[in-house]
């Protein structure tokens, strides 16, 4: 079939359901299957992606989680130190602070001191301002530290009256040379000790969160190789699920183009030619056999294209003319073949066929050529065998009365030696012979004698024919040439009666053609078809043999060539007509056939074909 776009998921070809309109007509039983059948095509596709889709969701789900677990146990561990490592810091800042702070009192005190000394006492430093300043500064951070959560507060207590102890001896020159150098010496280590403590704290909080850090990598990884693990069980399972799934839809599409194909083979096998016809009477598909029929025809050509002979597209009207709800018949058309030009019969069939949602037809166009040749021959043989028993009547009627004429004429004979009345007597004789010959060819064709069957040389057979007709070869100086085999072929026939129609096939193209115009016969073996013919086709084939008469004569029309073997039809003047039909007769009896080739001016060539044994056939 010729190809086609096809549209998917839509139905494009349906057979609506007979007896609806063609609007609004409800769905038919064929259109829901063929959806449905689509609806299972695409049924295992998505049973594919399901799985697929499944698998998806799963493995991102298991990445997300795995991502928010990660940035959870990071928070955790962040959160746990951050309060820790803040208030470190500031305890060690303020502490640094602090020390800082004492360093630059004790600075201060120490200058103050030894201008004081210097000076004797008469004048304030310069330094008094600073020095309160730095007190000032000190007594601050005094109370920041007092602020700090210090896990020792003995440590910090003692810290915090060694700090004031301190501040009280810089107010005092006296009292600060005394005391301030040990104090400041010892608060300097306990700020020391302080700092060391939380370096340590610092460094134990680092040890934590380092573990902390170790055992959420550990349990990431672990968590890691579990949703790999997860993933890999889960693409595993998607996988072989896809590919169960896969399997199936290959499985299904393989019986799919399988249905397909065969459906198109089935059309393309078919000896009848089909095609699809939309409701713009356009050719939307067609068979080979279609194709075969109307060889200018192409899909999307409209049926009133003028793509073939006259009676093709008469045909094709006549079965589009008008839109079927049923299938019809439309009758038998005959029309000549593109090929050979030979008449052929369709018996011409449409059906409603829905295209693209609008109604169309499917024409089926049944080749009958050799049902109407074999009807034809049925009623020619039921014609022949009514004038055969009608012309058996008369000629038995008239055979009695003519023995009679004949001795009457006989005795006329006898008694006159007029030469006038002589003349009278041949003429007459000459009557009585041709109505004694066509009552004589009359009974044979009316009554077909019993083959007897014997073993003969088709050659020889054929030698002994043209010796019948030797003295009409001499008149006309015809020359005979012979194209026999070397090897003999021969056969069980009836000896007599296949020379009869020889020396009739022999004697008429020695009579068609001209003087000296030769006349050609020859023999071979052939393969005959023989038993029960189906779709054109023959059944067995069996050895056969082939005998051809040529003759150059001036040929016949077609009209007469259709004619040839009917009996009473001649072109002779003084023939019967019977000639030919006897032939044909007694050639059919043997379980053969005989034909005829012939154009005007071209000659004339009769061929014979015969089973070897009319047994086998």
């Amino acid at each position: 079939m010729a190809d086609e776009k096809k549209d998917k998921g839509r139905v494009v070809y349906s057979r609506p359901e007979e007896g609806g309109g063609e609007e609004g007509a409800r769905p038919s039983v064929f259109r829901k299957a063929a959806e449905a059948a689509t609806r299972r095509d695409y049924a295992p596709l998505w049973r594919t992606l399901v799985p697929l889709l499944v698998g998806f969701v799963l493995l991102v789900g298991l990445v997300i989680g795995l991502g928010k677990l990660s940035v959870n146990k990071m928070q955790d561990v962040s959160r746990a130190t951050r309060s820790d490592e803040g208030r470190l810091t500031l305890t060690s800042n303020t502490l640094l602070n602090l020390r800082l702070a004492l360093s630059r009192l004790d600075t201060e005190a120490r200058i103050r001191g030894r201008i004081e000394a210097g000076t004797g006492g008469v004048l304030l430093p310069p330094t008094d301002l600073r020095l309160r300043n730095e007190r000032g500064e000190v007594e601050r951070l005094l109370a920041e530290f007092d602020r700090l959560p210090l896990a020792d507060a003995a440590k910090k207590r003692e810290v915090h009256d060694r700090v004031a102890e301190y501040v009280g001896t810089t107010r005092d020159l006296r009292e600060y040379s005394l005391k301030g150098f040990p104090l400041a010496r010892d608060l300097d280590e306990s700020l020391r000790a302080l700092m060391k403590d939380v370096a340590e704290e610092r460094s134990r909080l680092d040890d934590q969160r380092h573990d902390t850090l170790t055992r959420a990598e550990s349990e990431i990884t672990n968590l890691m190789w579990l949703a790999a693990l997860t993933g890999l069980v889960v693409a595993t399972a998607t996988f072989l699920e896809v590919w169960r799934r896969f399997r199936q839809l290959r499985r299904g599409y393989a019986e799919l183009q399988r249905e397909r194909q065969f459906s198109t083979q089935m059309l393309e096998g078919m000896p009848s030619a089909v095609a699809a016809v939309d409701r713009a009477d356009r050719i939307r598909s067609a068979n080979a056999a279609f194709f075969g029929v109307f060889p200018g025809a192409s899909v999307g050509a409209s049926i009133h294209a003028k793509f073939t002979t006259a009676e093709g597209l008469k045909l094709l009207a006549a079965a589009t003319t008008t839109r079927v709800r049923r299938t019809a018949y439309h009758g038998r058309f005959h029309m000549p073949a593109e090929g050979d030009g030979s008449d052929h019969a369709f018996d011409v069939y449409s059906s409603p066929l829905e295209i693209d949602g609008e109604m169309g037809q499917l024409l089926t166009l049944v080749d009958a050529t050799e049902v109407a040749e074999a009807e034809r021959g049925l009623r020619r043989q039921e014609a022949l065998a009514a004038v055969g028993q009608a012309a058996a009547q008369v000629a038995h009627e008239i055979k009695n009365p003519l023995g009679s004429i004949r001795l009457g004429v006989a005795m006329l004979r006898d008694m006159t030696r007029d030469r006038e009345a002589i003349t009278t007597i041949d003429l007459v004789e000459r009557g009585i012979e041709h109505l004694s010959k066509l009552t004589l060819d009359v009974t044979q064709f009316s009554r077909r004698r019993q083959l007897t069957l014997d073993d003969v040389d088709l050659s020889d057979l054929l030698n002994e024919s043209l010796d019948l007709i030797a003295e009409k070869l001499q008149e006309k100086r015809t020359p005979v040439e012979r194209h026999f085999p070397a090897e003999p072929v021969q056969g069980r026939w009836d000896e007599d009666q296949l020379r009869q129609v020889f020396v009739n096939l022999l004697a008429n193209a020695v009579d068609a053609g001209p003087a000296e115009s030769p006349v050609t016969v020859s023999v071979e073996r052939i393969s005959l078809s023989a038993g029960p013919r189906a779709n054109g086709e023959g059944g067995r084939q069996v050895s056969g043999a082939r005998v051809s008469v040529t003759d150059r004569g001036q040929g016949m029309d077609e009209r007469t060539r259709a004619r040839i073997f009917e009996p009473f039809f001649t072109t002779k003047k003084k023939g019967t007509g019977l000639g030919l039909a006897i032939a044909k007769q007694i050639v059919e009896q043997h379980g053969g056939n005989i034909r005829v080739e012939s154009a005007p001016g071209e000659g004339t060539r009769f061929t014979i074909e015969l089973p070897l044994s009319p047994d086998a056939v």
